[in-house]
């Protein structure tokens, strides 16, 4: 005997938040919609981005009158002999005075800055919350406020226009976001590496170095990027902590100073494309930084979330 044919059973309808049913293909669409939207917003926010930044480029190699006579025209000649000017114009000396600030400053703090938040992420002790709130809103509190303290305080140090001056406050400006960054990823390292280094012997100082330190590379390398972009671009700090103060005291003015310094040389003999070069010659380098670890940066940025 053939077996006897079952009724189709009826699938359960989705049901919407109304009680009505859903259509089937409503979610997928709701997706698609979604995921047009923020894509194409995502390519529109990137051209507003980067077509400035081309405009700011190709503009280097007209002349005045070429920029003049059309903002978005293309160069009649292309040649290099506005980023030769400007670098002769001053902008080499300014690159030079921020590489000497800045291979002293992000070093030193991310040193600093790992070494505080290790010992509040992975110690406990008396005053451990207070410590880290401090930083944290060491890093709520607008620079703007401490600038005149801040100058007597450098200025009673003998530290106006020299670099070690503005190091260290680079340094103590840094601090608060390192800090906050790097005690949020200690303390998502695994605490059985640490026991295990503590039972074979290791000293604190070693844990941190070659165990602890090792492990949080990428958090380190993404905190160093926003460190060096941040002191990079930097300019009230050096605007009144590098000034000079005498007739015979050398003008050490960073990348930032140095762009505003060369564009109030120009006066009426105006000269836009050495300055435009000389903005490009400051872009660049953080461009081809970013570029080279934005891989290392999106690791870092989400690792602390995954673990």
């Amino acid at each position: 005997m053939s077996a006897p044919i079952k009724e189709p059973t009826e699938l359960p309808v989705r049901q919407t938040a109304g009680g009505a049913p859903a259509r089937p293909g409503a979610p997928r669409r709701e997706g698609v919609v979604l995921n047009a939207f923020s894509h194409g917003f995502l390519a529109l926010w990137a051209l507003l981005i980067v077509l400035p930044l081309l405009w700011l480029v190709y503009s280097s190699f007209k002349t005045d009158a070429q920029i003049g006579g059309s903002a978005f025209g293309w160069p009649q000649h292309w040649s290099l002999d506005v980023f030769s000017r400007a670098w002769d114009k001053g902008i080499g000396d300014y690159f030079l005075n921020t590489l000497i600030v800045l291979v002293f400053s992000v070093p030193l703090t991310m040193l600093f800055g790992s070494m505080a938040a290790y010992v509040i992420a992975r110690y406990s002790f008396p005053g451990n919350r207070f410590l880290y709130y401090f930083f944290v809103a060491g890093a709520m509190f607008p620079v703007f406020l401490a600038l005149v303290p801040l100058f007597f305080m450098v200025k009673r140090l003998d530290m106006l226009n020299t670099y070690q001056g503005l190091i260290l406050v680079y340094v103590a400006y840094s601090m608060p976001f390192t800090v906050f960054f790097m005690h949020a990823f200690f303390r998502t390292l695994p605490t059985a590496v640490f026991e295990a280094a503590v039972l074979d012997g290791a000293s604190h100082t070693r844990t941190f170095f070659q165990v602890m330190l090792p492990m949080a590379k990428p958090g380190l390398i993404s905190v160093g990027i926003f460190n060096l972009l941040g002191q990079w671009n930097q300019f009230i700090l050096p605007t009144v902590l590098m000034q000079p103060q005498s007739g015979d005291d050398p003008e050490r003015y960073v990348l930032t100073q140095g762009l505003i310094q060369l564009q109030q040389q120009m006066g009426y003999a105006s000269d836009l494309p050495v300055l435009f070069a000389g903005v490009t010659i400051a872009m660049i380098p953080m461009l081809v930084v970013y570029l080279s670890f934005q891989r290392q940066v999106q690791a870092g940025l989400t690792s602390a979330t995954l673990k």
